[in-house]
Parts: C-alpha cells; sequence; structure tokens
C-alpha cells in the first residue's frame, strides 16, 4: 500500500463532524483588511520557516531543503493582494496546498531552480515535486515550551492542592447540612474528588442562600469549582493543524504522493509530527481531551483548529538561539499606518538522528 492509499484509509476513520473529507472545501472570502498582529504572526512564520531551511541546509550532507509555498509580501488592503488571493485559492482547488518546505535527495535536486521555488507556477515543476521525499508544513508560536511546561506543572500541581484542601474543609465543617436527601448528591461529589479524578469532575456551585452556614458553604463550592477549572485548563502547548487545511493538504498529497509533516517551532524547541500519525490521533475520540483538543484560535483568525500535544511529536531541535528583533512601519493606502515586528538571524541545533527517523530518510542526513 502506497503512502496517499494509507492516508485516505485513515480519512475514512474520521468523524466527518470534525473534517468530511468526501465534500468540498469551503471557499474562502477575500480579506479586507490586514492587522498589526497578522503581519507580525506572519513574519514569525516567515522567520521559522527560514530557521528550518537554514538549519538543514548548513547541517545536511545527503539532502536539500527548499522553499516552496505559495507565499507572497502583499497583504490584504495593499495593490495586488486581490489577484494574489484568487490565485492561491485556484491552485489549493487544482493542486492542494504547497506544504513551507520540500526536502529532496541531493541527487534529485536541480541547481538551475535553486533553493527557492515558491513563485514558479505549479505546471512547470509538478514533475520534480514528486520526487520529493518530504513536504514540510511549518507552524510557530511565540512561546518557549520549556517554561511553559514548567510553569503548567506547578500551576496543576497548586490548583489540585488547593481543591483537595477546599474539599477537607467542606467535609469537615459542613457534613453534616450535606447529609439530607436534597443535598446527598454534593456529598458523594466530594467523596468522588481526588487528584485521579480532578480532570474529569463537572459541577455548578449549588445557590445555597437561606442561612448563614449555607452561604459559607456555597462559597467554598464556588472557589472548588474555580480551582478544578484551573486543573482542567489545557496544559500543554500544540502542534497545530488548522481544520479547514486538512482537506488540501490531503489534495496535494492525493497530486504528488509525497509524505508530509508539520513542524511546530517554538523560541528554544522544534516539534515535528507526521500528518499521518496527526490523522491517525483525531480519528480516535478517545484522544479527545487527552492529547488533542478543537479550539477557535482567537490568534489565528478564529479559525477551527486542532491542537496535538506537542511532546505526541519528535524533537527535531534541542535548543534554538533567539532571532533579533525590530519595529517596521508599514503605510496602507488612506494614509492608515500599521506597526509590526520582524525577525532576523536564530540558529536551530537540529537532533539529526531525530530528523532522519521522522522523515523516514533513508541515507544519514
Amino acid at each position: 500500500m502506497n503512502y496517499f492509499d494509507r492516508i485516505s484509509n485513515l480519512t475514512k476513520n474520521i468523524s466527518s463532524e470534525l473534517v468530511d473529507f468526501s465534500q468540498p472545501r469551503d471557499i474562502a472570502r477575500i480579506p479586507t483588511q490586514a492587522s498589526s498582529n497578522f503581519i507580525t504572526n506572519k513574519e514569525q512564520g516567515d522567520w521559522a520557516e527560514n530557521l528550518i531551511l537554514n538549519a538543514i541546509n548548513e547541517n545536511s550532507h545527503n539532502y536539500v531543503a527548499v522553499k516552496y509555498g505559495k507565499s507572497d509580501d502583499l497583504v490584504a488592503g495593499e495593490d495586488g493582494f486581490d489577484k494574489f488571493f484568487q490565485e492561491f485559492q485556484d491552485e489549493l482547488d487544482t493542486i492542494g496546498k504547497r506544504p513551507d518546505i520540500l526536502i529532496f535527495s541531493k541527487e534529485d535536486f536541480i541547481i538551475d531552480l535553486g533553493y527557492d521555488i515558491s513563485h514558479i507556477p505549479h505546471g512547470d515543476i509538478d514533475e520534480y515535486v514528486k520526487k520529493a521525499v518530504a513536504g514540510i508544513e511549518v507552524r510557530s508560536s511565540a512561546f518557549l515550551i520549556g517554561r511553559y511546561e514548567e510553569y503548567m506543572q506547578q500551576r496543576t500541581l497548586k490548583f489540585t492542592h488547593l481543591a483537595m484542601d477546599i474539599k477537607d474543609e467542606i467535609l469537615r465543617n459542613y457534613s453534616s447540612l450535606l447529609n439530607t436527601s436534597a443535598r446527598k448528591r454534593y456529598l458523594r461529589l466530594l467523596e468522588s474528588l481526588t487528584p485521579d479524578t480532578i480532570h474529569i469532575i463537572d459541577f455548578k456551585a449549588p445557590g445555597w442562600r437561606s442561612s448563614a452556614d449555607l452561604i459559607q458553604a456555597n462559597n467554598l463550592f464556588k472557589q472548588l469549582n474555580t480551582a478544578i477549572k484551573k486543573v482542567q485548563q489545557r496544559d500543554y502547548l500544540s502542534i497545530t493543524p488548522k481544520v479547514e487545511d486538512l482537506k488540501v493538504v490531503y489534495k496535494w498529497i492525493e497530486t504528488f504522493n509525497v509524505p508530509h509533516f508539520y513542524f511546530q517551532v517554538f523560541f528554544d524547541k522544534i516539534y515535528g509530527i507526521s500528518f499521518e500519525n496527526i490523522l491517525s490521533i483525531i480519528s480516535n475520540p478517545d484522544n479527545e481531551g487527552v492529547i488533542f483538543s478543537v479550539e477557535n484560535d482567537a490568534k489565528n483568525q478564529n479559525k477551527t483548529t486542532i491542537k496535538i500535544k506537542s511532546t505526541e511529536g519528535v524533537e527535531i531541535a534541542s535548543k534554538i538561539e533567539e532571532p533579533s528583533h525590530k519595529s517596521v512601519r508599514k503605510e496602507m493606502g488612506r494614509g492608515r499606518l500599521l506597526f509590526y515586528v520582524t525577525f532576523n538571524g536564530g540558529c536551530a541545533y537540529l537532533n539529526a538522528g531525530n530528523l532522519k527517523s521522522i522523515l523516514n530518510l533513508n541515507k544519514e542526513l
């Protein structure tokens, strides 16, 4: 069974409530106006892409990384953007979504085409693209994942202890109030609350107001509920494929039969996961809420995004030297000004063995 056939089989196991691969993709509307946040995020994404390109090309003897993804410096509101956007949409329907980077064996790399084929019409390079050993979609996140994980572990521990202390206080001081037919369910709730069950318990504070003791007990239940909600919040940073992209990535794989991967770049590490593994994870409903969630991402135009626990992937780089950054002023139509941040430099220290393993390369890097 070839690569595309394996991917096709996996799509059949994914709930149509999440993504229906049998239906055409939704048509995107042309954005009318860019924001400073949008441009900063785009600049960060471009930096992350170049970070990976440079890291592979500076360290590999047998493979070459080439810029491939459709991109342009134009943003919504500038002359020419509407034409670029429409051409991009047409290409999505024809070949699917180009990954940002292609990896070629050195013997298949065409020097005359160079390290950037992103502006070459797809019809001129389709046969060349089929020779790639991998396509990489680069996602970026403005976090230090090491620092984040340390913080979240401490936060979870803090609020778990707080919840257990509040539970003990209620049982110690108000058990007799709860030991009635009308309130006994709250007693059973407390008895079932442990550090293991705290992640699945859900309740509303009772709202008691008919006596001073009941008001105090009710306030403690409110505090308990707040502590439990803190523990239940997603406590991991994620690899973030957008739901709307799954169909157009699938279309690209159908067109070229080249293995596809997502790399998530943080400011201290890089994690990678195969598209095949992404589909396998989201096809199992038991994984939702444990190693992935589905959220509307406010930082990404509120688009529905799958957030897969980063450690479900493979650590591609264990250290990153941060880039320099500066503010830029951009004048739009009607004299509108945008100020955003650009990034330059930085270095990723690749784990060559992990990169070779995840991309299933048949030669050393």
